[in-house]
């Protein structure tokens, strides 16, 4: 078992969480926001914690998920990241939505440089990488800036949008945008026989397809991962999975990946966590990650 955490971001700190909520700083603004694994107690008091906050996300009483951001004179609604690591340097554009998201999962970025280091450790052989569920693309990013032809998979074709400013605001190419259902995606790539060096999978607990498709982590979880080994090629590759959904270990994520790739030349599995100023550990889902 291994944890991981961002260990080198100049433009992100988690300043302090607690009470169900985090207070974070991503590059020159604050923001604070619901946090359902936040149960101990702040270390700052209110009176700092609103001090700080240049935008604190209003829960919607009549939605689980959905809400409204309270900003402070002078906070934009869209603002840019930096990232950095080793010959890798990436920018992603913030933005503030409704879901309490601001486009970015920060504790990411240990994969991130992960994947950076896989592709550019086959420098002679081909680099073709499947980013699944891939958000806005910071995945995607730090393969493509390793030298990979990438292909970026999510269901929101707004998301898809979205990850293309990142692209170009990185100064990179070579991404492959597709708009659809994960698994149907994969199981088409089945069929052509396409393979690929690494993949990506970073899936929700829930969540739509581009036509209404339902996903159920749990239920959608072993056959994804299946297909997926079916175009994952059988050396020189790399698997790379996030579970955020609650109540899952990592060691279910390990068990899944041995049944499914069979066993790794080397592999990785934890949980991936951030750590605040007073020292209190964050968890934001586990991992696993394998090559053979």
């Amino acid at each position: 078992m291994k944890l991981l955490h961002p260990l080198h971001w100049s433009d992100y700190e988690l300043i302090d969480s607690g009470d169900f909520e985090k207070l974070e700083r991503f590059g020159k603004y604050t923001v604070r926001r619901p946090e359902p694994q936040a149960l101990w107690g702040k270390s700052l008091n209110e009176n700092e914690w609103d001090e700080l906050a240049d935008a604190v996300f209003l829960k919607d009483r009549k939605s689980d998920d959905r809400g409204e951001w309270k900003c402070r004179k002078g906070m934009p609604q869209q603002w840019i990241v930096s990232y950095s690591y080793k010959d890798m340097e990436i920018k992603m554009r913030l933005g503030l939505i409704s879901f309490k998201h601001v486009g970015l999962f920060p504790e990411q970025s240990e994969n991130w440089d992960y994947i950076y280091d896989a592709v550019r450790a086959n420098p002679q052989g081909e680099r073709r990488i499947l980013n699944l569920f891939a958000y806005t693309g910071g995945a995607s990013l730090a393969a493509a800036s390793a030298g990979a032809e990438v292909t970026h998979v999510d269901s929101v074709k707004q998301v898809v949008t979205w990850s293309k400013e990142n692209m170009e605001l990185s100064g990179l190419s070579n991404i492959r945008w597709i708009v659809d259902d994960a698994l149907k995606f994969v199981r088409r790539e089945v069929k052509r026989g396409r393979k690929y060096n690494g993949i990506i999978l970073d899936p929700p607990a829930y969540g739509r397809g581009p036509d209404g498709e339902k996903w159920i982590l749990e239920e959608g979880i072993y056959d994804l991962l299946t297909c997926c080994n079916e175009i994952l090629s059988e050396k020189d590759s790399f698997v790379v999975l996030n579970l955020y959904s609650m109540g899952l270990s990592a060691l279910v994520a390990k068990t899944l990946a041995n049944q499914v790739f069979g066993i790794a030349d080397e592999e990785q599995y934890g949980e991936i966590y951030v750590p605040d100023r007073s020292e209190k550990f964050l968890p934001l889902g586990v991992f696993y990650r394998m090559k053979r």
